[in-house]
């Protein structure tokens, strides 16, 4: 999905959003300094393979997922990063590794980190390692219907 793909989805919503344009970064550190955006707000999407069905997660960028609770959650034996040759096909347009949170757009179930639900906002790539979208968390949980589920956690190094 493009950007401006995106951006008509949520102005037929009806939804107020900021597109942030930076200079091409890949990590949640290069994103938050070339975009100006707190790296709290920042979320990023990653998909996982829970036993043999692909599943979008989004949590925090400076977090990391503990598959654990992700194999409890979803009752199977093994959960794993997916390889980017199982569903970038999924994903027209888009960069590998900026693809937006809107699952629902792409035929994939949702899970969202609990401790995003806290955020007034939520910030993440918009489909290129250069562009942002920023919106109103409650907007995005309203166009996307994500399960909540606490499936994440804070390296020692990041602050909680």
């Amino acid at each position: 999905m493009a950007v401006h793909k995106l951006q008509q989805f949520l102005e037929r919503n009806e939804v107020q959003y900021v597109s942030i344009t930076h200079s091409a970064a890949y990590t949640a550190q290069e994103i938050a300094a070339s975009s100006l955006v707190s790296g709290k707000e920042i979320a990023k999407t990653v998909i996982v393979k829970a036993g043999d069905k692909l599943i979008m997660t989004v949590l925090p960028a400076s977090y990391m997922i503990d598959f654990r609770r992700l194999q409890e959650a979803f009752d199977v034996e093994k959960v794993e990063l997916a390889d980017e040759k199982e569903f970038m096909s999924k994903f027209p347009g888009c960069e590998i590794g900026a693809m937006p949170p809107f699952g629902n757009l792409f035929g994939m179930d949702v899970y969202v980190a609990t401790r995003l639900t806290n955020n007034r906002k939520i910030t993440f790539n918009a489909g290129t390692q250069s562009e942002l979208i920023s919106l109103a968390y409650k907007d995005f949980e309203r166009l996307v219907s994500p399960e909540v589920l606490s499936f994440c956690y804070a390296p020692a190094n990041i602050a909680a």
